[in-house]
């Protein structure tokens, strides 16, 4: 686990980078920004779940959707990263960016290289590929409730263990009643494969999706990467890795894939939508927010997705809300809302103090 010293070192990176984007540290701007930032988010990922959801009913397969996202989103990334590719590899080691050439026996760029291949896996590649398989055996109300929903549960694990940043008592007590929410669609799922359904492997790539996300975004404020930096990265390592092996796969019949009998209208929109909004813009946009709020109190903010998308796909794809689904619901909005501290919730330091009237004692 992190040591102290380290936990306030990425803090002050991540309140530099969001400085950075706004200018002047401070100032209205930066709020604005990061506030900007996060009803863009809202909005793709409600619409992200709700589209891929719908993509179930269409032509294209998990694979070829997330080969479609990567090759796009490479396309436009690619010559740009390639014409700034020593800001690239600088942004990705900003702590050694103008040292030796070699830090610790590796090299910086070599360091930019493996940073590059984590990020890549957890935000690009195995997030794309375990969501996209949870919505062709899953509903949107559970995914809803166990994609972005569980995301403060894992985002918060992981800054406590890379991090050291502790949860305090109230976010403690929201990661509890979302942690409830996930069990009560959890266990409506494993109710039903005794029938012989099979929802609750949907339900477990989507924790997995969401576990390989909340990774990715730790990670970026761990190594104080910045918003394009970091979706470079996602960009490059996919179209570098999973391109050329979904391709293989379908040559010799191992993936299965619906490209050759899919419209030429679906593989345009899934390739412009997954690979130019949900993973660029949103990408971009997600970044910058952990940049400002910190990785933990911006999947709070993210968990605003759940209700969302969930009420959405019952006139949008005609999806009802089992009462194990608003369960899960409940409960994460009502975790969201505590762990924010839109919900007070009494923390025994602050009780203490205020019983004995120390100073600085909230009145």
């Amino acid at each position: 686990m992190a040591n102290a010293t380290h936990a306030a070192s990425a803090e002050a990176g991540a309140a530099t980078a969001g400085s950075t984007a706004s200018g002047t540290p401070g100032l209205p701007a930066g709020r604005g920004l990061a506030r900007l930032c996060v009803a863009v988010v809202l909005c793709i990922w409600v619409s992200f779940i709700l589209v891929a959801r719908g993509s179930a009913r269409g032509t294209l397969t998990p694979w070829d959707i997330a080969w479609l996202r990567f090759m796009f989103s490479g396309a436009v990334v690619l010559p740009l990263a390639w014409r700034f590719r020593h800001a690239l590899l600088a942004g990705l080691t900003p702590e050694v960016s103008g040292q030796l050439p070699r830090a610790g026996g590796v090299s910086p760029s070599g360091v930019a290289l493996r940073r590059a291949l984590a990020l890549g896996l957890s935000g690009g590649i195995g997030y794309c590929l375990l969501a996209y398989s949870g919505f062709f055996l899953a509903p949107v109300s559970h995914a809803a409730v166990l994609l972005p929903g569980s995301l403060p549960l894992w985002s918060a694990l992981g800054a406590w263990w890379l991090l050291g940043e502790r949860p305090t008592a109230s976010r403690w007590v929201g990661l509890a009643l979302i942690v409830a929410g996930g069990v009560a669609v959890a266990g409506a799922s494993l109710r039903e494969a005794f029938g012989g359904q099979g929802t609750w492997r949907g339900d477990l790539l989507f924790v997995a999706a969401s576990m390989s996300w909340a990774l990715y975004g730790v990670l970026c404020r761990r190594w104080r990467v910045g918003a394009l930096h970091a979706t470079a990265a996602i960009a490059v390592v996919a179209l570098v890795l999973a391109v050329p092996a979904g391709a293989a796969g379908w040559a010799i019949g191992a993936v299965p894939s619906g490209l050759a009998a899919a419209p030429w209208r679906e593989i345009v929109f899934q390739a412009v939508y997954q690979g130019g909004l949900a993973m660029l813009v949103a990408g971009l946009a997600f970044t910058q927010v952990v940049a400002h709020y910190g990785p933990v109190r911006t999947t709070m903010f993210t968990a605003l997705v759940p209700p969302l998308a969930a009420l959405a796909a019952v006139p949008v794809l005609g999806e009802p809300l089992a009462a194990s689904a608003l369960l899960g619901l409940a409960g994460v909005t009502l975790g969201l809302l505590v762990g924010a501290g839109v919900v007070s919730w009494p923390d025994r330091k602050a009780k203490a103090a205020r019983t004995t009237g120390a100073p600085g004692a909230a009145t």
